[in-house]
């Protein structure tokens, strides 16, 4: 069972006429959900937990703040919490706080596991395959005008994008080679 069914049955069960799945901006700007528009005062929004709703502590609370401005109530399904209560809001507002906690806790300890692996000199990411030797035969190859960039490429078993990277100078060889192929003809 994928997530969106998961959700298409708990908005089922809790007679809910349209569950979205939401689509947050990858910026840092806050943006109204999108189920905003659909609800009107004395409305409740339900979702199945905070985390589905809100990035952020920041992000949760502001969109509950806009929601209660509007009259809307919020409920969260795993939570178990209304903020259409003062007493709900009390719960919503520490759950929110532990969420964030939680959340910098793992940001910090992944901070600090990147930082020992760096200590002990693993750098993350994918082995490179560029050599000296490679870099010199294509910096032999590509002044030859016969060839292209992605012959050059193929030839090396590298993609153009790896040229390009470890080749910092790779297109002012590229432009004097057709520079002088022009002055040829």
């Amino acid at each position: 069972m994928t997530r969106k069914d998961h959700r298409a049955d708990k908005a089922a069960t809790l007679a809910i006429n349209r569950p979205l799945s939401p689509r947050r901006p990858v910026s840092g700007a806050f943006r109204p959900h999108p189920c905003h528009a659909f609800l009107s005062a004395g409305d409740t929004l339900v979702v199945p937990e905070l985390a589905r709703y809100g990035r952020s502590l920041y992000d949760l609370i502001t969109m509950v703040a806009e929601l209660r401005r509007r009259e809307i109530g919020f409920t969260s399904l795993h939570e178990k919490l209304d903020t259409t209560t003062p007493g709900g809001r009390l719960v919503f507002h520490v759950f929110a706080a532990l969420a964030e906690f939680i959340r910098e806790l793992i940001v910090a300890g992944t901070h600090e596991g990147l930082a020992a692996a760096h200590a002990r000199g693993h750098t993350g990411g994918c082995p490179t395959v560029v050599t000296p030797e490679l870099l010199k035969a294509a910096r032999d190859l590509l002044p030859d005008p016969e060839r292209s960039l992605t012959s050059i490429a193929k030839l090396l078993g590298v993609s153009v994008g790896t040229l390009y990277n470890h080749i910092p100078d790779l297109q002012e060889i590229r432009a004097g080679q057709q520079l002088a192929l022009m002055q040829r003809n």
